[in-house]
C-alpha cells in the first residue's frame, strides 16, 4: 500500500490581535495567563468565517506543495465552528479555492480534529482511492466565546492546511493511535444549538451557545491519557522517545505540554509551541505549528516527528511521521 507523505503546508490567522490585557475585565491578568497558559496574545476574526481562513491556509499549502487546486482529490476539514450546521464547511472551502475535482467533508473532534482528519486522509491514500488529499484544521472560537467568563482567555482563531500525497518510498505517516471516551462529554461542551437543546430565546439569554470548560478535567485527561498513547504508538513503530526529533502537539496550555513531555521523558526543547502568539486555535493548532516548523527547520531523511492531541469528547491520540 502507498504511504502518505507531507507535500506542502500552509496556515492563515486573522490580522486582529487581542492581547492579554483585554481580560483584566473578567478578573484575569497578563502575568497569570502567561505563567499558567503560555499565552501572550491571540488572533480573532473580524467579519471572516471559518471557511475564509481555511481557504487562505489551503491556498498557502497548495503554493508550498507546488500543485493546483484542481489536483486535489479530497478535502477533509476538522472544525468545531463550522460556517453553518449544513452544508459542510469543507464544501465552502472547495468552492473558494476552486478544487472542483475534490470530494469534501468535515470532521468534528474539536482539538483532536486535525489529527483525526490526518488519519482519515492517510487511509484514503493507503487504500489507493485518492492520491492528493488536503487536510485542514480551522476554528473561530471567538464566535462561541462568552467574553464575560474567565475561560475566555484560552482560545484564538486560526487555520492550518496540509497537502498529503502518495509515495511508494519508506517514509510518511507510520502509525496513528486514536481514542475516544464519550463519558467525558461535559468536560468541554457547547450545550445548546443542536437537536438535544435547540435554539430558543432562553438558551441565547443563558449563553448556552458558547463553550463551557472544566479546566481541571481537561488537564487531568490530557496528562493521564496522552502519555501512554504516545508510548504505545512509539512501541508499535519500534521506536523510543529518544528517536523523536520533535513533537508537534495540540496547544492546550504550556503546563499541560510540560507535564506530558515530563511523563514521556521528552526534552522540552523538542516540543514546538506557538500558543504565545495564537493561544489555543483548537483544530488549527497542529497544522499551524506544523506549517511553522516545516518552513523554519531542516529535517533529515529518517527523522521522526511525533504528533499528539487531546480534545472534547473526550478524544485523544498520537501519530509518528518519518521524514
Amino acid at each position: 500500500m502507498p504511504n502518505a507523505i507531507i507535500l506542502g503546508t500552509g496556515s492563515c490567522v486573522p490580522e486582529k490581535v487581542l492581547p492579554n490585557q483585554y481580560f483584566e475585565k473578567v478578573g484575569s491578568n497578563d502575568a497569570w495567563i502567561q505563567e499558567r497558559l503560555g499565552i501572550k496574545e491571540r488572533r480573532v476574526v473580524d467579519g471572516q468565517t471559518t471557511s475564509d481562513i481555511a481557504a487562505g491556509a489551503a491556498e498557502n499549502a497548495l503554493a508550498s506543495a507546488g500543485i493546483t487546486a484542481e489536483e486535489i482529490d479530497l478535502i477533509v476539514l476538522a472544525t468545531a465552528t463550522p460556517d453553518r450546521p449544513a452544508p459542510a464547511t469543507a464544501c465552502a472551502v472547495q468552492e473558494k479555492i476552486g478544487a472542483r475535482n475534490a470530494v469534501a467533508f468535515d470532521i468534528s473532534a474539536v482539538c483532536s480534529g486535525a489529527l483525526f482528519a490526518l488519519s482519515t486522509g492517510c487511509q484514503y491514500i493507503a487504500s489507493g482511492m485518492f492520491r492528493n488529499v488536503m487536510v485542514i484544521g480551522a476554528d473561530t472560537f471567538s464566535n462561541i466565546t462568552d467574553w464575560e467568563r474567565r475561560d475566555s482567555v484560552f482560545f484564538g482563531d486560526g487555520a492550518g492546511a496540509i497537502v498529503l500525497t502518495a509515495t511508494e518510498e519508506n517514509r510518511g505517516f507510520l502509525q496513528f493511535e486514536l481514542h475516544s471516551d464519550g463519558g467525558g462529554k461535559e468536560g468541554f461542551t457547547v450545550p445548546a444549538g443542536g437537536c438535544e437543546t435547540p435554539t430558543t430565546p432562553e438558551t441565547l439569554a443563558q449563553g448556552l451557545h458558547c463553550f463551557q470548560m472544566d479546566g481541571k478535567a481537561v488537564f487531568d485527561t490530557a496528562t493521564s491519557m496522552v502519555p501512554p498513547t504516545i508510548e504505545s504508538v512509539l512501541q508499535k513503530c519500534g521506536l523510543t522517545i529518544a528517536d523523536i526529533q520533535c513533537m508537534l502537539p495540540h496547544q492546550p496550555s504550556i503546563r499541560i505540554l510540560q507535564e506530558i513531555a515530563k511523563r514521556v521523558n521528552l526534552p522540552w526543547e523538542k516540543v514546538r509551541t506557538n500558543m504565545d502568539r495564537y493561544a489555543n486555535t483548537s483544530g488549527g493548532t497542529i497544522p499551524i505549528v506544523l506549517d511553522e516548523t516545516w518552513r523554519s527547520e531542516s529535517f533529515n531523511p529518517g527523522d521522526h516527528i511525533l504528533f499528539a492531541a487531546v480534545g472534547a469528547g473526550w478524544t485523544w491520540g498520537a501519530a509518528v511521521y518519518k521524514c
